[in-house]
């Protein structure tokens, strides 16, 4: 620690503000379900999500070690590179926050360090082999695979429990969502907090701090473990409404295995060092989910503005990432107005937020045609515009005289008029 310099702090300090927004930003991953199907309060579940990303964090350091020795090149890397990369992906993520979006974090910053570099040094800094192998296909990989898991549980549940009343087991399947939400939390941490922990770790090499090839020193897994639980307890609710209504509505056996499917897939990969996205793998959970039940539906116009995030996440951070880099690159006033420019772009995304507030006591009270149909309001605008005006003066006086078809005379009692025999 004695070696570090101020740049350097800089850079640690800003790569755990990441961790504490991948934090909120994911928190929907493990507890949408279990909060909008009302297995658990919302700030129960936020709290027991942020515990139990702790405890994931001490878990394994493989996917640390892919980012901190495998996407890019140490040789030749600057610390500035990597501060220039987490400005990317914090913004891309404070963005997608905003909208409401479950973008990728993970995406985020690897766009970022992969914008970064190649703005610093070209295309010699980057391991394409490894951006292919271990980013790009499970990406494509993990949303499929959770989204069919997912759907093929949610159409054994049923069929094991046609003979039963839905109601009767609805209080299992709530424990059983429980249970799965917090193995989902735990994944997370295994997955998502060793993100920030290969950050620093490039970072303290890159600074001449660690050699290259170590593992993260435990300080290092602490803070990143202690900044993402911080995060995840503040709770991302717009995110969390967007995943819990916006995408299917979710019965208890659908949650349960939604859940269960995703955190199989995130622990599978976090075994092998697979630094996949934990958003995508539980959207598609939740999307899958939605098909297995019968007569169940996704809503295909939020999975479509989903998908486009999706997909404009490694591009969109890369190019905030390569800008900041250019800017970081003109010496100490770059680097200062990078941090700058930073903080002011993030308070003006945090007051934009504060117009429509969402927390934990609205998350699941929104207008449902908000999510299905666009920004509250517009809907009923529509309507409003086309309804005729009510009718006034003698022509209403003569109406209020003639009865409702159906209904005969004025007297409920009495039976509805026949018409005279002709």
């Amino acid at each position: 620690m004695e070696h570090l310099t101020l740049l350097l702090a800089i850079v640690i300090v800003t790569a755990l503000v990441f961790d504490f927004t991948n934090g909120f930003h994911d928190t929907a991953n493990a507890m949408a379900t279990t909060i909008s199907t009302g297995a658990l309060k919302p700030k129960t579940a936020v709290a027991m999500s942020a515990v139990l990303n702790l405890v994931g964090a001490f878990l394994s350091v493989e996917v640390a070690k892919t980012i901190s020795g495998g996407l890019i090149n140490e040789q030749g890397i600057r610390t500035e590179v990597i501060f220039a990369a987490l400005v990317g992906a914090i913004l891309w993520n404070l963005f997608t926050w905003l909208l409401g979006l479950p973008s990728s974090s993970s995406h985020a910053l690897f766009g970022g360090l992969i914008g970064a570099t190649l703005m610093s040094v070209g295309t010699s800094g980057v391991n394409g082999g490894v951006v292919v192998t271990k980013v790009l296909l499970p990406a494509l990989a993990a949303p499929l695979v959770a989204g069919l898991a997912a759907m093929l549980a949610t159409r054994l549940t049923y069929r094991i429990g046609r003979n039963t009343d839905e109601k009767a087991t609805a209080k299992g399947y709530r424990a059983g969502q429980i249970a799965s939400a917090g193995l989902v939390s735990l994944a997370h941490g295994t997955n998502d907090a060793q993100k920030t922990m290969g950050v620093i770790t490039l970072a303290l090499v890159t600074g001449g701090v660690l050699a290259p090839g170590s593992n993260p020193p435990l300080w290092v897994i602490v803070s990143a473990g202690v900044a993402i639980a911080l995060g995840t307890y503040l709770g991302g609710w717009r995110i969390i409404r967007t995943m819990g209504k916006g995408l299917t509505d979710l019965r208890p056996q659908q949650g349960f295995a939604a859940q269960t499917s995703a955190a199989t897939v995130i622990l599978a990969s976090s075994h092998l060092g697979f630094s996949l996205s934990t958003t995508q793998s539980c959207s598609g959970a939740v999307m899958g989910a939605g098909l297995g039940r019968k007569g169940g539906v996704v809503r295909w116009s939020t999975a479509t503005r989903m998908f486009i995030a999706w997909g404009l996440t490694l591009p969109a951070a890369g190019l905030v990432a390569a800008g900041a880099e250019f800017l970081t690159g003109q010496g100490p006033w770059g680097i200062a107005a990078t941090a700058a420019l930073l903080v002011l772009l993030s308070a003006v995304i945090w007051f934009a937020s504060r117009r429509q507030p969402v927390d934990h006591t609205n998350v699941n009270g929104a207008d449902e045609s908000a999510d299905a149909d666009g920004p509250a309001g517009i809907v009923a605008a529509a309507v409003a515009a086309v309804t005729p005006p009510p009718v006034t003066g003698p022509a209403s006086e003569i109406a209020a005289t003639i009865p409702a078809p159906g209904t005969g005379t004025s007297d409920p009692t009495t039976e509805p008029a026949r018409p005279a025999a002709v």
